[in-house]
């Protein structure tokens, strides 16, 4: 997101957006003017705010509840997060669970940017999130994530730090008012959970919480977060690390966020265009961006991160009450770092290197690196089989003229890693393959006061593991990050214009594990459609829409649960809720969000978006 201080003096400068600026980023100068937001002011109760999730799924038990910060977050813009010291719960007559979960509760009033924000234990980050925008009368939001997969990290004392970068003043009056709380749910005793991790269940060791968890992340006392700050294509963060030397098993869990010239990085223009038209502070380097892990210099891993759009992105009241998806929690990415287990094992410090291909300021990324140990040995040995890391494979079409035009631009790569592991439970060879394939298209047209994007990204991860002695083990991820994008700019005279846009945006993953005969498996399909006009007249919102409908499928054959949501200028139309298996749930959208253009607003790409 872009500094406050800037857009606040760009904003006294400017009449109306920049013509020379693509659409969507004529938006996000005018983020300031939008939060006037003229609908419903006179509402005297605090509006509820909330993504539409999967709920987490809790035992019967009562959970012992520690409340962990409570803080006010107003000036706190380049500061040093806010500290308090997290101890495991003493007062739980059980100290054996199956369920712990993280609880973000806040409120705030007035008014205010969205800001990304995250939550770090020990240096471990367990949440990124962003704010919701708050209106005059107030709003309340709550985020609650699963962190049992943090077990181990939660079993010791810890201090928690918290970052949001909010700033105070006469314009912006927004104070965050929050509460963090980590409620323990007690192991249901008619259940046999395995958290003692006792050794010789290779498959249970491959598929519970890791035994210790480091962090890959900037070192305390610092300003700002604790994230590292990517500024450009050739920018590289590093951090070094030691392991203990009875690894057997370690993942990489990467969180990525994107600010600033790049938060809307898929509808960034090609530079050829940008120096065609003589365009300044256009953002460009293209649409297309991953992130890039590296150990020592070498890659092992990429991430091609889902398009989350925060909470004032695109057009703020498309998100009110319907945040986009992924906005309250986005999501982290796992890379599997087991075969080159054999390069850390030396006993040595080691480096992890983060960079972003193509990158403009900012973004920011860190890490968590969970590691399994051995407690039948001292120490492990382990070598790099093969490893394959090929450059990407790059195409771009541009077709225009002026500031019209047509963009093509296709991405494609593949990492793929194999490596043993000697062990307590033997010899063990573990391949992980990360496949990745991009499509972006993108139109300019009416002097680029118009912008349409329509973007792809498969997302496939595959793991096999093949013990000595038994059937082999392999678990996989196949995700598809779909996006719409229109965006129109409409001159009306007068000092006024109008605003038009409409998102699809979805996120879809199949998931599946095999051990032997056994098979299991579940599905996600989360899709949303977003539309709205917003009619500006000197530089104040004269009036606005703002709609969103919303399908949430998921499938993990014993447990299901579907939601179909709508709302219109935050009042909620319908919400149909099913947490049953075997029905065929209803839906307006059905995967035809295709048919919800707005305004008259014509699609220029043949077949469905979401397949």
């Amino acid at each position: 997101m872009a500094s406050p201080l800037a857009l606040f003096f760009l904003l006294l400068l400017l009449h109306r957006p920049l013509f020379s600026t693509a659409n969507v980023h004529k938006l996000n100068l005018l983020r300031s003017e939008l939060l006037s937001d003229p609908t419903l002011q006179n509402d005297p109760a605090p509006t509820l705010f909330f993504e539409v999730t999967k709920p987490i799924e809790l035992p019967k038990t009562k959970p012992c509840t520690q409340l962990v910060l409570q803080h006010d977050f107003g000036y706190t813009y380049g500061k040093a997060p806010v500290f308090a010291k997290y101890t495991p719960p003493s007062h739980c007559p059980s100290q054996t669970y199956s369920r712990i979960v993280l609880e973000w509760k806040a409120t705030c009033k007035g008014r205010q940017f969205d800001r990304i924000f995250g939550v770090w234990l020990g240096g471990v980050e367990l949440l990124r999130s962003c704010t919701a925008e708050p209106r005059p009368n107030g709003i309340v939001w709550s985020v609650e994530k699963d962190i049992t997969r943090y077990y181990s990290l939660l079993q010791n004392s810890q201090t928690l730090a918290v970052y949001i970068g909010n700033l105070i003043d006469k314009t912006y009056t927004g104070i965050y008012h929050v509460n963090i709380s980590i409620h323990f749910y007690p192991a249901e005793k008619s259940l046999n959970y395995n958290y003692e991790k006792k050794l010789g269940n290779l498959a249970s060791g491959y598929h519970s919480w890791a035994d210790l968890i480091l962090p890959i992340s900037r070192n305390l006392p610092l300003n700002d977060g604790l994230w590292f700050k990517i500024q450009n294509s050739t920018d590289t963060q590093w951090k070094v690390f030691d392991v203990p030397q009875n690894v057997y098993r370690a993942v990489l869990e990467v969180y990525v966020s994107f600010h600033e010239n790049d938060e809307f990085w898929y509808s960034n223009a090609p530079n050829e265009y940008i120096a065609a038209n003589n365009l300044s502070g256009t953002p460009g380097n293209g649409p297309f961006r991953e992130v890039v892990v590296s150990l020592d210099g070498e890659v092992v891993g990429a991430v091609w991160p889902f398009t989350v759009i925060f909470t004032g992105g695109v057009n703020p009241l498309l998100w009110r009450p319907i945040t986009a998806i992924g906005s309250y929690d986005l999501p982290s990415y796992d890379i599997e770092i087991t075969p080159f287990l054999g390069k850390i094992l030396d006993g040595k410090s080691h480096k992890f290197g983060f960079s972003v291909t193509s990158a403009l300021n900012v973004w920011y990324v860190d890490a968590n690196l969970h590691l399994w140990l051995d407690k039948q040995s001292m120490k492990t040995e382990g070598g790099l089989l093969k490893h394959s890391s090929l450059p990407l494979v790059v195409s771009l079409v541009s077709d225009f003229k002026g500031l019209n035009g047509t963009f093509l631009t296709r991405v494609g790569r593949s990492v793929s890693s194999t490596g043993w592991v000697k062990s307590s439970y033997g010899n063990i060879t573990t391949n992980a393959i990360q496949d990745f394939h991009y499509s972006n298209t993108m139109v300019m047209r009416n002097d680029a006061n118009t912008q349409i994007v329509s973007q792809k990204i498969h997302f496939n991860d595959t793991l096999h593991i093949r013990p000595p002695s038994s059937s082999a083990y392999s678990m996989s991820s196949n995700k598809k990050f779909p996006l719409y994008l229109y965006t129109d700019y409409l001159d009306q005279a007068n000092e006024t214009y109008k605003l038009v846009t409409n998102v699809e945006l979805g996120f879809i993953e199949k998931k599946s594990a095999s051990a032997g005969s056994q098979l299991s498996g579940s599905s996600v399909r989360n899709l949303q459609n977003a539309e709205g006009n917003m009619v500006v007249k000197n530089n104040l919102v004269a009036s606005g829409l703002g709609s969103t409908q919303q399908v949430y499928r998921y499938d993990g054959g014993k447990s299901c649960y579907f939601r179909n949501i709508s709302s219109s200028n935050y009042t909620i139309l319908y919400d149909k809720v099913r947490s049953t298996c075997g029905q065929k749930p209803e839906s307006n959208l059905d995967f035809g969000l295709s048919r919800l253009w707005p305004f008259g607003a014509q699609r220029n790409f043949p077949g469905p978006l979401f397949t």
